[in-house]
């Protein structure tokens, strides 16, 4: 059963590396592009080129994103009745304790470091899709808080 993944990513380079990396592992992901937080906001709310969207099974966020960061973008979905179980894995260059913390404060599900190399980076998604997309039970779609 193909499974929704939003990833929430301004770096073209990046989106690119994770659609292969996914496209290696699971052919049933159906990976959608945020590309700033803002888009990201209107894919979640269903507005404007994204009324049909469907509700991911889980949200990949990135921290530094322009427009709206991640840490604003987390904060909303974790707030959200609607959407609050949807698992969120925070996936991003920063190593700060403070920004590990505060994510953890935000309630994000997991915290990951991006890999500079393309390897460690096919490893890191392999290990999201191998427990989250594969071991984990998600909440159905229609799952509210």
């Amino acid at each position: 059963m193909p499974m929704n993944v939003l990833l929430v990513e301004d770096s073209p380079g990046d989106v690119r590396l994770t659609q292969e990396a996914f496209r290696d592992v699971n052919m049933y992901i159906r990976l959608h592009v945020a590309s700033d937080g803002v888009e990201a906001m209107a894919f979640l709310r269903h507005e404007g080129a994204y009324v049909h969207a469907p509700r991911p099974d889980l949200i990949l966020l990135d921290l530094n994103l322009p427009k709206m960061d991640g840490r604003e973008v987390l904060a909303f979905v974790k707030e959200d009745e609607n959407l609050r179980t949807i698992p969120v894995v925070i996936l991003t260059t920063s190593e700060a304790e403070v920004d590990i913390l505060n994510c953890y404060r935000l309630n994000a599900n997991c915290y990951l470091s991006k890999p500079g190399k393309w390897d460690a980076f096919e490893g890191v998604v392999k290990s999201i899709n191998d427990f989250w997309l594969t071991t984990a039970t998600l909440p159905p779609e229609s799952q509210t808080a």
